[in-house]
């Protein structure tokens, strides 16, 4: 073999170690791709499944849904709810959005009655897995069913299972508490190590969650060349992984992602909480950590970040004006003594507020500062919002809309700025407004470089980032051959 010819071997062989190496650690991170599949979970809601313990089972699936990639050309989720009977809770074909499949996961209500596994199964095969409802005949396509069961069924599973995995179908067994384990075996498909899971109780179901995040993970072979990575600026690929770097004149935030030009530009926010009887004293705690969460992002001072927080229910209540309280310890200490209101839900009310009162120099707020305001709540307006929504953007404040619960995607649409899908979030859990906190980021530059606009200047920094990348992996080559030509010497 020539010295070429082997030197191109082992550049081959290095490159494919390098991918393996970088698969790992995308999927350890949650940053991989999602392949394209029709999924459908099968949930026991029979009178064994207490009403908290079917609470946690949703949790479960909205945890596993929100590391998908979804949508009508990529994955596509159903729901079969099954007791005595069996109800088709959510077809392949229902949502092409994830916020919209959490939020139909959170509305589903147990059955309570006997254990039909073999039924669920069987509808899975007729009904859930049909064209009709949306799955897909495409052979790169899987088919993956998920049961979870706390029981012994009532009915014969093993030769329905059987069909279903003749069809094509692959099955995962989750089994809860005294379910009957043979009866797992039966239905899963082989290997059963991978297949067949069992958890003591309800309240750990959420450590399979991993699992089936990586079940669902495609290979990714260079995080940077396929977006598969938080970089605000420039992803820099490195060895099994990758690193986030900022344009001249930027710096890299604590984050490790996002990057600021103006980390001390000056910026007004409003808070604006829904705080009515439906979110009850134990959540509006979780909320107020969130708040807090927020702010400990913030560069909170007198001549940076300024802060208000208003309170929300069938009347609207100001806790504290924007310029209070302009160190961090003193807001979230603020932020902890606000008291829950309870009652009811008037948006549009609290929204009007914000535009007449909170963005107002007599109320702190500085002239010619961006405005940004959050508005959290937790179900729908007892009021109108569109006029109200409207005049919060017209008057130029940034809007964002958080949305748990019970909350309307169609009004948090209404008060997010555009592009909403950027300005809006949703989560079915209290539990999880913690990711929507860390997701959440706003930019607190007044304006934009005046360069950024010159579409030459853009075009070159692309180039330049390009040329700085190819440099790096030549000089890594380079080093591989001279290294390889020494050890021959």
């Amino acid at each position: 073999m020539t010295l070429l010819g082997f030197v191109m071997l082992l550049c081959i062989l290095g490159a494919q170690a390098t991918v393996d190496l970088r698969n790992a650690a995308a999927m350890a991170a949650g940053l991989c791709n999602t392949k394209p599949t029709d999924v459908v979970f099968l949930i026991d809601s029979s009178r064994s499944v207490r009403p908290s313990e079917f609470e946690q089972v949703k949790v479960f699936l909205t945890k596993v849904i929100d590391s998908l990639n979804v949508g009508q050309d990529a994955t596509r989720v159903g729901v079969v709810n099954y007791a005595s009977r069996v109800k088709n809770e959510i077809s392949l074909k229902s949502h092409k959005t994830k916020a919209g499949l959490v939020k139909a996961v959170s509305k589903i209500e147990p059955l309570s009655s006997g254990t039909m596994t073999g039924l669920a199964i069987q509808f899975a095969i007729n009904v859930a897995f049909s064209e009709a409802e949306g799955a897909r005949k495409s052979p790169g396509i899987s088919k993956v069913a998920i049961i979870v069961t706390d029981g012994r069924p009532q009915d014969n599973v093993r030769d329905i299972a059987v069909k279903a995995r003749e069809a094509g179908i692959e099955i995962f067994a989750i089994g809860v508490g005294r379910v009957d384990i043979t009866t797992l075996k039966q239905m899963a498909t082989e290997p059963l190590d991978d297949h067949v899971d069992y958890v003591e109780s309800y309240s750990l179901i959420e450590k399979l969650t991993k699992k089936f995040q990586e079940a669902f993970c495609e290979p990714v072979s260079d995080l940077c060349m396929t977006g598969d990575h938080d970089c605000e600026h420039i992803c820099i690929s490195t060895p099994g992984s990758f690193k986030c770097a900022c344009r001249t004149g930027h710096t890299l935030m604590n984050d490790g992602r996002t990057c600021s030009g103006c980390s001390n530009a000056a910026t007004d926010v409003v808070f604006l909480i829904d705080g009515s009887k439906s979110v009850r004293p134990e959540n509006f705690e979780l909320v107020k950590k969130w708040i807090n969460q927020i702010i400990d992002k913030l560069d909170v001072s007198e001549n940076s970040v300024h802060v208000g927080l208003v309170q929300y229910s069938s009347s609207v209540r100001q806790e504290f004006p924007l310029g209070r309280h302009n160190n961090k310890k003193d807001l979230k200490d603020a932020v902890k003594r606000m008291v829950y209101m309870e009652r009811g839900t008037m948006t549009g009310l609290a929204l009007n507020f914000l535009s007449d009162n909170s963005f107002t120099p007599n109320q702190g707020s500085r002239p010619g500062v961006p405005k940004v305001g959050i508005v959290f709540t937790d179900g729908r307006s007892q009021d109108y919002i569109g006029d109200a929504a409207s005049k919060a953007k017209e008057n130029g404040f940034k809007m964002y809309a958080v949305g748990v619960g019970n909350a309307v995607e169609e009004e948090l649409k209404q008060i997010a700025s555009e592009p909403a899908a950027d300005h809006y979030s949703y989560t079915a859990d209290f539990k999880a407004m913690n990711e929507i906190a860390k997701k959440l980021q706003f930019n607190v530059c007044k304006e934009e470089d005046p360069c950024e606009c010159n579409s030459l200047v853009k075009f070159q920094k692309k180039v330049e980032e390009a040329l700085q990348a190819l440099a790096k992996k030549l000089e890594a080559v380079t080093k591989k051959i001279a290294a390889l030509e020494n050890k021959i010497v």
